[in-house]
């Protein structure tokens, strides 16, 4: 005769809702135990990296920037394309309202492992026209979001080709990636080029970078959630030689 779960003796319904809750809570103190001690910001010295910034997309909302500068940030960078077709929707009222709020400004484009380098090129500039960012341009090199059957050299090639389109124009460029994605696509591809790194530890790299990731879930007043929090590598005086183009061997001062 078959029984239901019902039916059961008690001390098998005990042992199953026991079962339950042991699975349940090892799942929720996996999920605090990455959030805790996997993903935790690194300290970051304030005396070694006076300046700091943000990064933001459409993703973000609505963006206050003038709180944003008054809560002592200096920098943001604004995503503006991906691919050869996206554009993200805020990227003219972010970029507009960075540059009214008194913040330094840089642009970047999430790169497409499948598409051209110069037509995701195109895209960009199309979306930029005639801005000219304080921090230049950023192509974001990253194996998330792409598909994993391109490659490396085909990606690298798509990487130089876009990378001249636009030095080509004057543009100055940097990259954004974590370690992983470093050492795949850029380091021996574009040694000493500008980087932005992302990265959780106190020494993201063993190289040399501009920028430094170093939160996902940063609060900063004049915008609502998490945002990801940025420190630029260097003194007041290095900011500044960095502003004024010192920093740029891939491509021309403006």
């Amino acid at each position: 005769m078959k029984t239901n779960f019902f039916n059961r003796p008690l001390k098998d319904l005990i042992a199953a809702a026991v079962f339950l809750f042991v699975c349940l809570f090892l799942v929720f103190a996996g999920i605090w135990a990455y959030k805790t001690f996997m993903s935790s910001p690194p300290y970051v010295d304030p005396e070694r990296y006076p300046v700091r910034g943000i990064d933001i997309s459409a993703h973000n909302g609505n963006v206050d920037m003038e709180r944003v500068a008054a809560d002592g940030y200096e920098f943001v960078f604004i995503k503006a394309t991906e691919g050869v077709d996206f554009k993200d929707r805020n990227f003219r009222v972010n970029y507009d309202k960075a540059e009214k709020a008194g913040l330094k400004t840089g642009i970047y484009h999430f790169f497409r492992f499948d598409r051209d380098g110069v037509e995701q090129a195109l895209n960009l500039l199309k979306a930029v026209g005639k801005r000219r960012p304080d921090l230049g341009i950023v192509i974001d090199v990253e194996k998330a979001g792409n598909p994993d059957s391109i490659p490396k050299e085909k990606i690298q090639s798509r990487l130089t080709h876009m990378v001249e389109y636009l030095n080509l124009l004057g543009h100055r460029v940097m990259f954004y990636s974590n370690r992983d994605g470093y050492y795949e696509y850029l380091a021996d591809a574009f040694p000493g080029a500008p980087l932005w790194i992302c990265g959780f530890s106190e020494n993201p790299i063993h190289a040399e970078w501009s920028f430094w990731q170093f939160n996902h879930r940063g609060e900063v007043d004049g915008i609502e959630g998490d945002v990801d929090l940025n420190a630029f590598c260097g003194s007041r005086e290095e900011w500044q030689n960095f502003l004024e183009g010192d920093i740029w061997p891939y491509s021309d001062k403006d």
